[in-house]
């Protein structure tokens, strides 16, 4: 099975791509992002945050979908 990631904003451009599969992890979100940050090494110093079936979820949080979206930090009002 593959995990589906979307990317947004700012992450586009260092991934360069919107959205991608990776091999299913089991696990948490951390270790998504740890896999991640291996593959695009300018994710570490980045500020995002993760949605699991589009809620927005720690790192710790127990992987429950198959679909992934980091997000870059929101602004406005």
């Amino acid at each position: 099975m593959k995990l589906k990631i979307k990317y947004f904003g700012m992450l586009t451009e260092i991934t360069q791509c919107t959205e991608e599969e990776i091999p299913l992890l089991k696990g948490k979100v951390q270790d998504v992002i740890r896999f991640l940050i291996h593959k695009y090494p300018l994710l570490e110093n980045r500020d995002f945050k993760i949605a699991q079936n589009q809620i927005v979820v720690s790192n710790q949080a127990t992987l429950t979908s198959e679909e992934i979206a980091l997000l870059p930090p929101f602004s406005g009002g």
